[in-house]
């Protein structure tokens, strides 16, 4: 199976066409979501049919790349090393090598290298995120409860 990786830059595009972007993707936006039917986009005198859940990742792209965020398109099954799985999670190689001899990460062995699929390592992103907004919330629940001004 061919790997695929795009990063996109928002800074290839002028503020003019990043706001003309994000009117017209929300207009796009505005179309799909509402039914789960396929979106039909005319380019170019030509109909291009997009199932809903590809219509609503390409809205949330470039959604990304009009507010000004680079944006990173792989394959979900495309393997990477440890080095590249760290530098993706923000963390060093030898704590990313922890997480995966603790299991927190799943991996296999290519010969005696350690791979990883990234969304395996995109899923571990979300869990973490999600365990940091709870935390969060649960400070700002407890210092509302003993009235700190939250």
């Amino acid at each position: 199976m061919s790997e695929t990786h795009h990063t996109l830059d928002p800074e290839t595009l002028s503020k003019d066409e990043r706001r003309a972007l994000l009117d017209q993707v929300d207009d796009l936006a505005s179309l799909v979501g509402k039914h789960d039917e396929q979106t039909v986009l005319r380019i170019k005198d030509r109909e291009v049919v997009l199932p809903p859940s590809v219509a609503r990742a390409l809205v949330d792209v470039l959604t990304d790349m009009a507010e000004g965020r680079p944006v990173s398109v792989a394959s979900s099954d495309e393997e990477l090393t440890t080095r590249e799985a760290a530098e993706l999670l923000n963390v060093s190689r030898p704590h990313l090598v922890k997480l995966l001899e603790e299991g927190e990460i799943p991996f296999h062995k290519v010969g005696t290298h350690r791979r990883v699929y990234r969304e395996d390592v995109l899923e571990y992103k979300a869990r973490q995120r999600e365990e940091a907004e709870e935390a969060m919330q649960n400070l700002t629940d407890q210092a509302q409860e003993l009235g700190l001004g939250y």
